[in-house]
This record gives structure tokens, C-alpha cells and sequence, in this order.
């Protein structure tokens, strides 16, 4: 197969120990070439890595040798970016030859049956794509609408074609890696779901199924997979499209995935680094939740490759995070409630506008709302001079009324801090909310977690968090779809 795809030169997070017994040789004839040199590299997901190096000799011939490959997907890559995949068996001792001008036809090999099955499945599979885009190219000036369908069926009958081709090789050849390859592309053949006495059928019933058999053909303990361009999406396209995007759903899967991948260390590793990161990068709310997870019961204590100081800072972030989970009853703060008399007040009085000691001193868990609105914003941060005044524009048409309570926190300090926050207030007229700051200390912001303005966070009636670090649209939506009917 051609492309481009290029090696990362530089360290990876995985780092695969070549295992002991017989090692590979595989000797190389690359008619086309000559005097230059080429890379043995195995995949690793959809990115290659170089494992060997050779320079091919006047007749275009070379040999790759040395201690036993671990099993999987390599690549042959040559000058000018083009490369052809292999198959890396238990077998490792064969030789091939290709020509430059076409690697899938003019590819021979001798002493290896997992390429020369690979080889063969590719040359046909090659020329029913080659069939299919006729019937594409077709279908799309077609108007007919019995043409159209004869068209899909014949387009059905070469996809099954390829599946029916992949379950021979497999069932013919269990022991080869080419088979759990070529297995672990298939996807899952969900039948049409039964009706019961009534004749009618369970709308879910496909769902539960494809879920329940999505792994039919895919090893997940399988180390070799790891060295596919299969094995992340595979995982990834489980957890992000076919189970909720909710974290008490989402945590069992990760622990099953993640206690079978312990029958491989590197497999180990590579898993709970893709899924910390994974989830700690989300902007789906609630999934940090996810991430303390893996943090907690995973990663803290297991993951050995991790130094010292990253551990204390994860744990510090974890421990920061904790608290401000969905769910969780939001922590209290001190802050300082200033009236709008005294904005209006201090419009055109510069020494009242700076003068900090004003108004009166509260804690948020004081406050009695069916839900609370937190706000945390900034007079001069871009981002803000939007939201802020969106939200309070959605509060005064509806929130309000639906017993809601916001309560905006200037994250400013100082003198000039007070100065900017009395304009803006003034400016855009946001005297109906609670306005309130803490001109004395900052810890709210440590604890909230404030590193960017700005943040909302919503509220119940007993101050559990049920939404956060939404936009000020989300807001009215959220509250909308909670008060709705009652």
C-alpha cells in the first residue's frame, strides 16, 4: 500500500524489548534500487518506528537480521517515502522481492505463509475495490431506480466477498497472524432483530447486540494488535460512540480494558497513558471524573514509568479536581457582596470607585436558590465582555423566574482590579444578580480551579455541582430542560 506517512525519529512512550530464540532474517531484493538505504519499522497504531537499517548493494539486494521481532504489522520503508506493509510472524526468516513501480502485484515471497497469505489477500482485495469504484462511479449519475438497487446489491455481494475471504484464511490458518489481523478488521454482523409473540421487535435490540459482540473478532489482550494501525480506534470508537458518554458508564469499560490489557506490560502502558490523556483532554463535561479515576485506582500506584515529581503533581491535580466533580457538593467560599447602589454610586466618584472596603462579607453556602449560577469572570478578558453580558440578558428573561440565582465573582484584585469591575458593571448594567469579589484573598480561585475566565458552574438547591464549565447558552438550556415541567 502507498502513502505518505512518516517515522518519528524521537522516543516514544513505548518502548518494545526484542525477545529472545531465533531471530529474523529477511533477506531483501528491491528491483528499481540500488546503493541506498532501507528501514525495517513496525507500526504502532497508524505511526511507524524504525527498528533497522540497511544499505541495498548495486544489484538492489540487502539483509535485515538480529534477534526475534516482536509479532505484528511491519513496514518496509524506502527513499522518497514509499513504503509496503508486512506481516511479522513467528516465522521471521523469508525473503521477498518487489518492484518499485507496483509493490501489491510484483510482491514475491518465499518461506514466510503469513506474507504470502497477506500478499495474496491484498491482490484480491484490490481488485474488488477496483470493481466497487466502477459500481460508485455508477450510482452516482444513476437515476434508475431499479438499476440503483441491482447496483447496491451487486456492491453487497463484493463486500461479502472480502468477509467470506478473510473467515477462509482465518479458519484455514488459526495459528498464523495474519488470521487475528485480518479477523480484527471485521466488523461486527449484527442480524435483524427478533419479534416476539406480538410481532413486533425491541427497538434496542441491535444496539445491546453490536455492544455485546463488538470484540467477537478482536483480542483486546493481544499485544500484537498494539502493533497494527487497528488497535486504538478500535478501543476509542468502543468507548466514544457505542457506549454513553456518561462516567458511571463509561468507568466499568475502562476497568475491563484496562485489566486486559495486563497481559502485556507495553500493552499495559500504552493503554492507560492513551486513556489518561484521553479523558484528561476531553471537553465533553464530566469526564475529568474519568480521568481521576484512572488517576486513583491506576495510575498513582501503577504506572512505573512515571518519575517522581509527575506522580506528586498529578496527585496534586487529582486532589484539586476531586472536589469539583459532577455530583459533588461544591466547596464553600468567602467573598465579598457589593450592592448595586454602590456602583451606581461610584460611576463618576474615582476614590469610591477604587475604595475596596465595601459591602457585605458572606459565604456561598449562605445563599438559598432552587440552583445557583457561578460566574467567574474578568472585566478585562475578552471571552468575558461576551459571555457575561449574554448571561445576564438569558437571566433576566428567564432564569429569574424559574428560581434561579447567579452569582458573579470578580476574579480581579487591587485597586485597579475594583476600578475596571465597577465599569463594566455600570457599562452593561448588571445590577439585578449577586455581584461579589474577594478583595482580601484569591484561594477561591485555587479552589474553583479558576485558571481561565470564564467559568460557570451550576448548582442545586443542596450546592451540588450538576453542570460546569459550560457557556452562558448552555446555562439557560440546561435550567430549561431541569424546570421542565414542573
Amino acid at each position: 500500500m502507498l502513502g505518505k506517512r512518516y517515522f518519528f525519529l524521537s522516543g516514544f512512550l513505548l518502548i518494545f524489548s526484542l525477545v529472545t530464540g531465533q531471530g529474523h532474517e529477511i533477506k531483501v531484493k528491491i528491483n528499481g534500487l540500488k546503493d541506498v538505504n532501507v528501514i525495517l519499522g513496525h507500526y504502532l497504531n497508524k505511526s511507524m518506528y524504525p527498528d533497522d537499517t540497511i544499505m541495498l548493494d548495486a544489484k538492489g539486494s540487502g539483509v535485515f537480521s538480529g534477534s526475534k521481532l516482536p509479532e505484528g504489522m511491519y513496514v518496509m520503508y524506502l527513499p522518497n517515502t514509499r513504503y509496503f506493509d508486512i506481516i511479522m510472524g513467528a516465522d521471521q526468516q523469508f525473503s521477498l522481492e518487489v518492484d518499485t513501480f507496483d509493490f501489491i502485484n510484483t510482491l514475491k515471497i518465499k518461506g514466510s505463509e503469513d506474507n504470502q497469505l497477506f500478499m495474496d489477500f491484498q491482490k484480491y482485495v484490490t481488485l474488488l475495490r477496483k470493481q466497487d469504484d466502477s459500481l460508485v462511479n455508477i450510482l452516482k449519475v444513476e437515476k434508475d431506480s431499479k438499476i440503483r438497487e441491482q447496483l447496491t446489491q451487486e456492491r453487497k455481494i463484493l463486500y461479502n466477498e472480502r468477509i467470506s475471504l478473510i473467515k477462509s484464511i482465518a479458519g484455514g490458518n488459526p495459528n498464523l497472524f495474519v488470521s487475528t489481523f485480518l479477523l480484527a478488521t471485521l466488523d461486527v454482523e449484527v442480524p435483524e432483530p427478533p419479534k416476539d409473540a406480538n410481532g413486533k421487535t425491541d427497538s434496542t435490540w441491535q444496539y445491546h447486540y453490536y455492544k455485546n459482540h463488538y470484540f467477537d473478532n478482536f483480542n483486546i489482550s493481544d499485544a500484537r494488535l498494539l502493533r497494527t494501525p487497528l488497535y486504538e480506534d478500535k478501543i476509542m470508537n468502543y468507548l466514544t460512540k457505542v457506549i454513553p458518554q456518561i462516567p458511571d458508564s463509561l468507568t466499568p469499560n475502562i476497568d475491563f480494558f484496562i485489566e486486559k490489557s495486563r497481559a502485556d506490560s507495553n500493552l499495559f502502558r500504552f493503554m492507560l497513558i492513551t486513556l489518561f490523556n484521553y479523558y484528561g483532554k476531553s471537553n465533553i463535561m464530566g469526564m475529568d471524573a474519568v480521568q481521576v479515576h484512572i488517576a486513583d485506582k491506576y495510575y498513582l500506584k501503577e504506572s512505573w514509568w512515571s518519575d517522581t515529581k509527575f506522580l506528586t503533581d498529578l496527585r496534586e491535580r487529582v486532589d484539586k479536581i476531586r472536589p469539583l466533580l459532577i455530583g459533588k457538593v461544591a466547596p464553600d467560599m468567602e467573598l465579598m457582596m457589593v450592592p448595586a447602589e454602590h456602583f451606581k454610586a461610584a460611576t463618576a466618584d474615582t476614590t469610591l470607585k477604587k475604595f475596596p472596603h465595601v459591602g457585605t462579607q458572606f459565604k456561598m453556602q449562605q445563599l438559598q436558590a432552587k440552583y445557583l449560577v457561578l460566574i467567574f469572570w474578568e472585566a478585562d478578558c475578552g471571552h468575558c465582555k461576551v459571555a457575561v453580558p449574554e448571561l445576564y440578558k438569558a437571566y433576566e428573561k428567564s432564569l429569574i423566574n424559574k428560581g434561579v440565582k447567579v452569582l458573579a465573582i470578580s476574579t480581579l484584585f487591587g485597586e485597579d482590579g475594583k476600578v475596571k469591575w465597577v465599569d463594566f458593571v455600570n457599562e452593561h448594567g448588571t445590577y439585578g444578580w449577586i455581584n461579589a469579589w474577594n478583595p482580601y484573598s484569591f484561594d477561591f480561585k485555587l479552589t474553583y480551579d479558576v485558571a481561565t475566565t470564564p467559568q460557570i458552574y451550576i448548582l442545586d438547591a443542596d450546592k451540588k455541582i450538576i453542570a460546569k464549565k459550560i457557556g452562558p447558552e448552555q446555562v439557560e438550556e440546561i435550567i430549561t430542560a431541569l424546570t421542565r415541567g414542573k
